[in-house]
């Protein structure tokens, strides 16, 4: 069916049938991916969501590992300069977790 005003015959018509349909065609092809790509992304979005959520809040063994060797070092390094500041001769001594 021709849009309004136009003849089924007229060469306008007939042009836009001839690019009309294949690109109709093609559309869901070419589109396809990106439509399904995004679908399993907003499907996913709250358990990757709720992944973050846990990462943040709970602490790693490593992570603990390295806090508490960050603070052991902060407390010899402390120790250290208590020991200078009060004129002491042995400071070294605390080098190696040392009290």
């Amino acid at each position: 069916m021709p849009p309004p005003g136009m003849c089924p015959a007229s060469k306008e018509y007939v042009a836009m049938r001839r690019y009309l349909f294949p690109a109709a065609a093609l559309l869901p092809v070419l589109t396809g991916g990106c439509v399904a790509r995004t679908a399993v992304h907003v499907a996913t979005l709250p358990v990757r969501a709720t992944s973050k959520v846990v990462d943040w809040s709970t602490t790693s063994q490593s992570e603990a590992d390295r806090n508490a060797g960050r603070k052991e070092r902060k407390a010899r390094e402390k120790a250290i300069r208590d020991c200078r500041k009060q004129g002491g001769t042995d400071c070294e001594r605390y080098r190696n977790g040392a009290r």
